[in-house]
């Protein structure tokens, strides 16, 4: 293994998909190789430790999520002395290509995966039904996969209307049943949303006693994105490594997203689509001894206006329940 590599010194932001794909070979070049696979697919392999984590990524993720425009993992290797592997797809594909099937079957023919103490899988979204779904490449492996698809079948999802230009991809072949791929993990966290119902629909087919379903009411559908923005999601891969991540750990994670406005303010949507006004001025009033919030403020305002101290019990609250429901 080699000296931990430093490869987040250059922004590559602004560059286009060959010039990106140039700099991150040049990048990666001296600690291991860039790999085209296909037309819409690219494998970036760092050598550096004895854990690797291996990550899904599209090239539209990397530019929306990365201010510098980096693979996820590359802050992992320098501050961990990690090895990683990036697959990155051009758009939304789920890795259904031959190439990239192809490219695991070399990785497990040349023991690869065996030259390592651990191995992390991870991806969200389609990449999270990837990280699942290669993961069996790597007996042992952990994985860790953010509102995964289990499949796109139409005959066993037909239920999920977002992914219709999907319908004619094979999810029927090699490497594609995900939780049928997890059966070799020693662990796999499956990361959503109960009140995203589509996703939670895929969530329940990740049902094994080497699975673990981690729950985060109220976020939202883009979780990822929550927990970049919580500086939550490189603990998780790092936990998820280090075999801590149990569901009390997770719990304890999850008390940050009390100070988090995003979360704060879907909660107090959701509150009053369900004309529960006490309780969303609970909801508001512990808010705002945690952060400073104009608008939180404003609806609390407007709420005390309009059902300014009634008598305890009036029935024209609506609640009885004064205790913020968080969960």
């Amino acid at each position: 293994m080699q000296d931990r590599p430093h490869l987040t010194e250059t922004s590559l932001a602004d560059l286009g998909r060959e010039d990106w794909l140039r700099a991150v070979s040049d990048i990666v070049g001296p600690h291991g190789a860039l790999e085209r696979l296909g037309p819409h697919h690219s494998a970036a392999l760092v050598s550096a430790g004895r854990t690797l984590l291996v990550t899904f990524e599209s090239l539209q993720g990397i530019r929306a999520l990365s201010d510098t425009a980096h693979p996820l993992g590359w802050s992992l290797v320098e501050a961990n002395g990690w090895s990683h592997l990036a697959l990155i797809s051009d758009g939304d594909t789920w890795y259904r290509h031959r190439a990239v099937y192809g490219y695991f079957d070399r990785l497990v023919d040349d023991g690869f995966f065996e030259e390592f103490d651990q191995v992390v899988f991870y991806g969200a979204g389609p990449c999270g039904y990837a990280a699942a779904a290669f993961s069996v490449a790597a007996p042992g492996a952990r994985v860790l996969s953010i509102q995964p698809q289990a499949t796109l079948d139409p005959r066993l999802t037909e239920w999920d209307d977002r992914f219709v230009h999907m319908r004619r991809t094979s999810f029927t072949d090699r490497y594609g049943y995900a939780p049928d791929m997890l059966d070799a993990a020693d662990r796999a966290f499956v990361l959503y949303d109960p009140n995203e119902q589509l996703d939670a629909m895929h969530a329940t087919l990740f049902e094994a006693p080497n699975v673990l379903r981690l729950r985060m009411p109220n976020m939202g559908p883009a979780l990822q994105g929550d927990l970049i923005a919580l500086k939550l999601l490189t603990s998780l891969i790092e936990a998820a490594a280090e075999d801590t991540l149990t569901l009390q750990h997770f719990a304890g994670m999850m008390r940050l997203r009390r100070r988090y406005g995003p979360y704060i303010l879907r909660l107090m949507r959701k509150l009053a689509a369900q004309d529960r006004p006490k309780l969303e001025m609970a909801v508001c009033r512990n808010a705002l001894t945690r952060i400073r919030a104009p608008r939180i403020r404003r609806r609390l305002q407007k709420l005390e206006e309009k059902f300014a101290a009634p008598p305890a019990g009036d029935p024209k609250t609506g609640d009885q329940n004064t205790q913020p429901d968080q969960g």
